[in-house]
């Protein structure tokens, strides 16, 4: 199956999703665009603008009438999918760096970054309550002092979040009343990346420690670990078979100084029970920063960072292994048509 490769941004990819269906592929980046592509061809349906910094964060809720995303504009921002008219504009102290729907849609959640003398928070707001939206004012906001998170999502039923922080902690959180359920540290280094799997009874984290881990959704417990040579920065599961996909390579820095080969820049697939690397994908320039699988497990995407010429990662698409994958590399970029205004542009 031929790739495609989607043209639509110009800095590096920090985060792709599909919405539930997966007819329907989001990208957010460095860069204040907000795209939303049909997935089947890559075409690519509109933009959603209004952030002014770059955008680390995107979620659909469940029957993909709304969209969320958080951003270092110091602004949690909430969209009407299909018009592109911004519904809610949620103002922070500090950059946005983790936000998504609960299971029915009504509550959201985000987390700001700890800088420029700011804490870590994070804070959950009832769409069903316009005042809290109008005020900005969450119904509960809980402080992380020790160590910012850097990765969160939404716990089964909606009934706590899981959070990875800098420190390599997983921490389970209330959503009703924000105390801490459990916490375990099993990464040594910074999480960057958490993935429910389909039923949301496990989920996979990456880490700068150069590991993926399973674990338990409930207990938290650790059940497998997927090693590597570099820094992961992303891993999903597949929604069909026993297949887990890592993302990541040598980190951005030394990349120019390094050849393709050296920087480990492939998707790599396990075996979800036997730990073992089975196939590796080839072709980015550049780590990758974020993978996903679709929905249907048949196909993928992946976005990487490329760091010589701005271009989009390659949406990759295996037979029985399908996934997405997110690269660091920018995305090129595209000069507005004619009719395009803010909110949705068409392609």
């Amino acid at each position: 199956m031929k790739p495609i490769l989607l043209q639509g941004h110009e800095r590096s990819i920090t985060q792709i999703k599909y919405n539930r269906e997966g007819d329907l592929l989001f990208t957010v980046a460095k860069d204040p665009i907000v795209n939303v592509w049909y997935s089947v061809n890559g075409e690519r349906l509109g933009t959603y603008m209004g952030h002014t910094g770059a955008v680390w964060c995107v979620d659909a809720d469940w029957d993909t009438k709304h969209v969320l995303t958080g951003s270092a504009d110091n602004s949690c921002r909430l969209w009407d999918c299909e018009t592109g008219k911004q519904l809610a504009l949620l103002k922070t102290n500090s950059a946005v760096r983790t936000c998504g729907f609960d299971f029915g849609g009504n509550i959201i959640m985000f987390s700001t970054d700890k800088q420029m003398g700011y804490q870590c928070f994070v804070s959950f707001f009832d769409l069903r309550d316009p005042s809290q939206i109008d005020n900005n004012e969450p119904y509960m906001k809980i402080p992380c002092n020790d160590s910012k998170i850097t990765s969160a999502v939404w716990g089964p039923l909606g009934e706590c979040i899981i959070a990875g922080h800098e420190s390599g902690e997983l921490n389970q959180y209330s959503a009703k009343s924000g105390e801490v359920l459990v916490n375990v540290k099993e990464h040594s280094r910074q999480i960057n990346d958490i993935q429910l799997s389909r039923d949301m009874t496990m989920f996979v984290t990456a880490s700068k420690d150069n590991t993926a881990k399973l674990f338990d959704s409930t207990t938290l417990e650790h059940q497998k670990t997927f090693r590597t040579e570099r820094p992961v920065n992303s891993a999903a599961l597949s929604p069909n078979y026993d297949h887990v996909v890592l993302g990541g390579g040598q980190e951005a820095m030394d990349v120019t100084t390094t050849s393709t080969r050296i920087g480990k820049f492939e998707a790599r697939f396990f075996h979800l029970a036997f730990e073992e690397e089975f196939g590796r994908v080839k072709g980015h320039f550049g780590p990758i920063n974020s993978v996903a699988f679709h929905p249907d497990g048949k196909r993928g995407r992946c976005q990487k960072r490329r760091h010589r010429r701005a271009q989009t990662a390659p949406t990759v698409a295996l037979p029985q292994t399908p996934m997405t994958v997110g690269t660091g590399s920018p995305a090129a970029t595209r000069s507005p048509g004619r009719g395009e205004r803010d909110g949705v542009s068409p392609c």
